[in-house]
């Protein structure tokens, strides 16, 4: 049983070295653009209550959910409109990723030298963390474009004399902004890693039984990535919401239209 915190090395490619998580994380972005592809062209050719396919209309469900769950806690619906799009986005990818780690075919299955020649990419902290920092630096981009600079500065510094209290939160808040990059990074990696060295360890111990009980420990981990997919949306959605809500609270509409996926791409 082989296991690497970190993602090792493979070749390296005009000076660029490749590890075994790129390579699968290459296959999985490959699959998840194909995918999404086809699945907007038969939204196009039909609507979306008459496309056949299980995963084509499992695509649709989420998509709608999420849809309406962005619209749900960003109350500003032109923000909601633009974030939606990069925080669905990061479900389909944390989702596709987790799920292509648990494949038959990853770990030691195939080796290229001594380092197993697949490894999920959401189990590389390299990922995890650039995923982490794309999301910090997205809700510091939408805080100045609804706040404006001086507004979103205001969320950090403030002067220490005219109001100490407020000087005191906003260095936390400042604080904050890296300690949530931080989290969503290791809670991520943690638990794919997790994940699959307890898919190691069931086939390890269960030896000739593993065929039995590794179908219900599949089933498991299916339904932790849709977690952990769903979890680092959400977080991302939330954070953006408070960012652009500071100071500036908008008033909530409850009376949240749902649309299908044929209107949404229609507006």
């Amino acid at each position: 049983m082989h296991i690497s915190v970190k993602a090792e090395p493979l070749f390296e490619l005009f000076g660029f070295t490749v590890t075994n998580a790129m390579v699968l994380g290459l296959i999985g972005a490959v699959f998840v653009a194909i995918w999404l592809i086809l699945v907007a062209q038969k939204v196009k050719k039909n609507s979306s209550s008459t496309v056949k396919g299980f995963f084509t209309r499992l695509v649709l469900w989420c998509f709608e959910r999420l849809h309406r769950t962005v619209y749900e806690t960003i109350p500003n619906k032109k923000v909601a409109k633009g974030v939606a799009p990069f925080v669905i986005s990061i479900f389909f990818i944390v989702a596709i990723q987790y799920y292509m780690g648990i494949l038959p075919f990853v770990g030691d299955t195939f080796l290229m030298g001594e380092a197993p020649l697949f490894r999920s990419q959401a189990a590389d902290l390299n990922f995890t963390l650039a995923l982490a920092i794309i999301t910090i630096v997205m809700v510091q981009v939408w805080a100045f474009k609804v706040l404006g600079f001086k507004g979103n500065m205001k969320r950090y510094f403030v002067n220490p004399l005219k109001d100490p209290i407020g000087c005191f939160a906003g260095f936390l808040e400042l604080i904050g902004e890296f300690s949530r990059m931080l989290a969503l990074a290791m809670r991520l990696f943690g638990n794919v890693f997790a994940g699959e060295i307890l898919l190691m360890v069931v086939i390890s111990l269960a030896s000739y039984a593993s065929p039995v009980l590794l179908p219900f420990f599949y089933i498991f981990e299916l339904f932790i990535g849709g977690i952990q997919a769903y979890v680092f949306f959400m977080l991302a959605t939330v954070f953006i919401g408070l960012a652009v809500s500071h100071d500036h609270p908008a008033k909530s509409d409850h009376s949240v239209e749902v649309k299908t996926v044929s209107e949404i791409s229609s507006t």
